[in-house]
């Protein structure tokens, strides 16, 4: 292996590597469990897991449509709407915040309507931690979907539609078991991203525990007050992302 390329890849990896190594080398391991029982913390947990679900959910419904007109419709403007698509991922997460804000907010572009029509309020709710998280998720799960309907042959879909079943039938019958696998992962995708999801939704919904106050959220507040309360709560997310990642790994992690 040629030396100039050994020795940046060793120190990249060591770069990667040593953060996590300090983590757990400086975990509270005897004291672990007691803070790990905490009731903030569970409230935190299970709040985390719940809207992860919802926002995952919510890109399913929304996310899976949007690639299939990505990936299958050719309409003035779509390489624009994809650059839109995928702008969430490398926008700033407080900006994100803050545009849903003046978006959705009380006196925001739709969400002065939402709450003069339905008396519906997103930020600083649990629903708004949904909507955070869905936006800066759904991304992952677009991009993922939409290079799985590319890679899919349409013949068999335009062979469904011969036969005589209509466009929604053969992307329900035919297109959905195809794409299953390429959906399974950018729905995991979105809900790990959604799952450690701070700037957006600390901006749009608050830090209010048992209500909003999410793990990431949690483990910046230990920080400040108790060091050892923070770590605890990173392994968890630690713990998390390992499964995650050892989820995708016949993805990502072999040759095929």
């Amino acid at each position: 292996m040629p030396l100039p390329l050994l020795v940046p890849g060793l120190v990249a990896l060591a770069f990667l590597l040593l953060p996590l190594v300090a983590l757990l080398v400086r975990a509270p391991w005897r004291s672990l469990p007691e803070q790990l029982a905490g009731a903030e913390v569970w409230q935190a947990l299970r709040l985390s897991l719940v809207s992860a679900t919802a926002a995952t959910a919510l890109c399913l419904v929304l996310g899976v449509p949007l690639a299939w007109l990505l990936a299958r419709t050719d309409f003035p403007g779509r390489r624009l709407v994809r650059a839109l698509v995928t702008l969430p991922l490398v926008l700033p997460p407080v900006v994100g915040g803050v545009a849903l804000l003046l978006a959705l907010g009380r006196n925001g572009v739709v969400g002065a309507w939402l709450d003069s029509w339905f008396g519906i309020t997103l930020p600083f709710t649990t629903a708004g931690v949904v909507v955070a998280e869905a936006f800066v998720a759904m991304p992952f799960l677009v991009i993922s979907v939409e290079g799985t309907l590319r890679a899919a042959d349409p013949r068999f879909e335009e062979a469904a539609t011969t036969l005589g079943a209509s466009r929604f039938t053969a992307f329900r019958r035919v297109t959905l078991p195809l794409i299953a696998p390429g959906i399974a992962a950018g729905a995991v995708l979105a809900w790990a991203r959604a799952l450690g999801e701070f700037g957006a939704t600390i901006t749009f919904a608050g830090n209010f525990p048992g209500r909003t106050q999410t793990m990431p959220l949690a483990v910046y507040l230990a920080l400040q007050n108790d060091p050892e309360a923070a770590i605890a709560l990173s392994l968890v997310l630690l713990a998390v992302s390992i499964a995650v990642l050892a989820g995708l790994r016949d993805r990502w992690l072999t040759g095929s």
